[in-house]
């Protein structure tokens, strides 16, 4: 149904967890022709390809959005962070929303609202030691539910279910990541974006070297094969040399080893790498995200049933009251705390 860019690795649950629903109470509170990229150069010393250059200078000659429509998010076995590294920089979330556009209060009590979602991504949704369903989308949910007054419950399914469930009317909202697209706006209406799913640069520590087509110019940058990552840096940074290999892990160890000079990716997963045990504290980004909605797509979005206007003002309206108020800064630096763009 969306549009994909490679996911992270997350935790997976068993099937037959993920078919059982979870309920869970939230009470209300008051174009360029295109160049194909460079074979994948090896770490050894070789004339075509980079060598490896652990100093980080330069030497030798990048929502979301997953396989199975989902943005990318923390892989599993790179949450926690070493207990000696420092606190990551804390970043503004960015306003969405145009001031002079305001989205009207719901005359109307919106009435329950049953939000559909996953346990099985996180840090979006996902299952903590208890067992418990937490992260970013129930926080969220619980917020808009206190804005609007409304009683609400969070059912937990597997993502292939989600639209179907709507479909048939087993819930009211899907709270789960999901991206704008042509074929889903053929079957749901969706609230504004919460969220966008950036693309961003990272590099080696002590790096100087602008972010731009000049500055990169030359410069092998890793990437993952058939991503929009790809396809947007073989559009806009021609000049580049490109390595192209066939999953985030792969591309990402070519830039921590010095094998690349730079990787352009997806800014959650990469936000979540920095701090994790296989970056090994090499790296950090690069200027600021990239956010050219015909690469990563228009950001993340509730999703209603066709016609179901009276729900999505009522979103609309409660997202930007939450923006407004700094709500939804504080939920994203709760489960980004480095901050991705």
């Amino acid at each position: 149904m969306i549009a994909s860019i490679l996911r992270s690795v997350s935790v997976k649950l068993p099937v037959a967890l993920a078919s059982v629903v979870v309920l869970m109470s939230v009470q209300p509170g008051s174009a360029q022709e295109k160049r194909k990229p460079s074979s994948p150069p090896a770490a050894a010393t070789s004339a075509a390809g980079p060598t490896a250059n652990p100093s980080g200078t330069a030497g030798g000659t990048p929502a979301g959005v997953s396989a199975d429509g989902r943005t990318s998010a923390a892989p599993a076995d790179d949450a926690a962070q070493p207990a000696a590294r420092p606190a990551p920089p804390k970043t503004a979330f960015p306003n969405f929303w145009d001031p002079e556009s305001r989205p009207r209060k719901p005359t109307s009590d919106v009435g329950a609202i049953r939000f559909l979602t996953t346990g099985d991504f996180p840090p979006f949704g996902f299952l903590d030691g208890g067992g418990r369903l937490t992260g970013y989308h129930v926080d969220l949910a619980r917020l808009l539910c206190a804005e609007l007054g409304a009683a609400c419950t969070i059912q937990m399914r597997p993502f292939d279910d989600l639209a179907n469930a709507l479909a048939e009317k087993r819930g009211d909202a899907i709270i789960a990541g999901l991206r704008v697209t042509s074929a889903m706006r053929a079957r749901l209406d969706t609230s504004a974006a919460y969220l966008t799913t950036p693309g961003r640069f990272v590099v080696r520590d002590g790096t100087k070297r602008e972010p731009t087509p000049e500055g990169l110019a030359g410069r092998w940058i890793s990437v993952v094969s058939g991503s929009a990552h790809e396809r947007f840096v073989l559009d806009a940074f021609a000049g580049s040399r490109i390595a192209a290999y066939p999953d985030e892990a792969a591309a990402r160890d070519a830039l921590r080893d010095g094998v690349v000079e730079a990787h352009f990716g997806d800014a959650i997963g990469l936000a979540f790498w920095l701090d994790g045990e296989a970056a090994r504290r090499c790296c950090t980004f690069l200027g600021g995200p990239w956010l050219e909605s015909s690469y990563f797509g228009e950001g993340l979005n509730i999703a209603v049933a066709k016609g179901n206007f009276r729900l999505k003002r009522g979103l609309d309206y409660a997202l930007q009251r939450l923006a407004e108020d700094g709500k939804l800064a504080e939920i994203y630096l709760r489960w980004f705390p480095r901050g991705y763009y």
